[in-house]
């Protein structure tokens, strides 16, 4: 659709855009020019037909770049479709085209209806499931009459104002092998890369890619897979951090901080990155919505900096303090329950 979108245009500039419901008439005369095409679901070329149509749209509102081709060599791949899905059994789950898959956590989808699907390779090897259901809305949890501050940081993800802190996700053993498989991916890409320049050069009749050499792919899907497990513990421990956060407090009160702003600091980019700040904050919006408490959001201007007993402007104070005391009314401070607490007073003062 794409390619007949540039010819149309290049053959006259002045023609009309096919909208989406002119590409949708041409299906039926793209599947008898082109067999393969009736192989795949129906629904997922509407789904196709009507994300080009929304990037064309963009484009002419000066909201986006021009349409550009997906590759068939890309790490991921995905299809979605609009056709009615079954649960057939306990990890069975029927879908068309493809019949009955195995797959996981189907009981959840029993009092949904299921509205469309996605299929998806990741670059690890392993295909995703991917449902959008319609369901009711969750029930909201009992209320405790509880607020709490939390000043987020790199050592201590999160730090309440009731001087509970809760550590960073840590997964060191993980981490180092990603790097070791990043550095071999790198080493046998570069000497595929020199292979595939010296055999196309001796031989002029027989080229070869570099899709030809299997080495560095493996080492690549190697990569992926830990790095897919960092991410996936990293967002398990945000979800069981953030839940139990809901259901303990009624009113949460955060900082409003610029994560991207903050990894400017070369030295600090890869500890914040680590922390995912704006994934927990993320996370803790949802869920109070879902569950009917109430998350504020204040500017962190100087919560580190006031004394949390008197009200004391110390001024700013370097990285390695983690503790001090007020010289006006002598109160020794942990710095970062002390911010927490002058973050739930600017929320408390915010929501009256």
């Amino acid at each position: 659709m794409l390619a007949m979108a540039r010819e149309r245009y290049q053959n006259n500039p002045s023609s009309h855009f096919v909208n989406e419901y002119g590409m949708n008439y041409l299906l039926k005369r793209l599947k008898q020019e082109y067999p393969f095409l009736r192989v795949s679901d129906s629904t997922s070329f509407l789904v196709v037909n009507h994300n080009l149509a929304q990037a064309f749209k963009m484009l002419f509102r000066h909201q986006g770049g021009y349409p550009r081709f997906k590759s068939r060599r890309s790490t991921r791949q995905a299809y979605t479709g609009r056709s009615i899905c079954r649960v057939l059994a306990k990890r069975r789950v029927k879908l068309p085209k493809l019949g009955s898959i195995r797959t996981s956590k189907t009981t959840r989808l029993a009092d949904g209806k299921i509205k469309c699907y996605t299929v998806r390779l990741e670059s690890t090897g392993r295909y995703y499931l991917s449902l959008q259901v319609a369901v009711g809305a969750p029930e909201h949890l009992s209320k405790t009459g509880k607020a709490v501050g939390i000043d987020v940081g790199i050592t201590d993800l999160a730090v309440s104002s009731d001087g509970i802190k809760y550590g960073t996700f840590n997964a060191r053993w993980y981490e180092k092998q990603a790097i070791t498989w990043q550095c071999k991916y790198s080493k046998r890409r570069h000497r595929a890369t020199i292979a595939v320049r010296q055999w196309n050069h001796d031989h002029k009749t027989v080229k070869k890619e570099l899709s030809d050499y299997q080495n560095w792919q493996r080492a690549r899907q190697e990569k992926a897979r830990y790095q897919a497990k960092i991410a996936n513990q990293r967002k398990d421990y945000l979800h069981k951090l953030t839940t139990a956060l809901v259901k303990q407090y009624d009113v949460i009160v955060i900082e409003d901080l610029k994560a991207k702003n903050l990894q400017k600091n070369h030295c600090l980019a890869r500890a914040i990155a680590n922390a995912s700040w704006y994934q927990f904050r993320t996370m803790l919006a949802y869920k109070c919505a879902w569950y009917g408490k109430r998350l504020v959001v204040v500017k962190p201007n100087y919560t580190s900096q006031i004394c949390s007993h008197c009200g004391y402007h110390s001024g700013p104070k370097p990285l390695q303090i983690r503790e001090w005391t007020c010289p006006s009314c002598g109160t020794h401070h942990d710095r970062d329950i002390n911010a927490a607490v002058n973050i739930l007073r600017k929320g408390l003062k915010t929501v009256g």
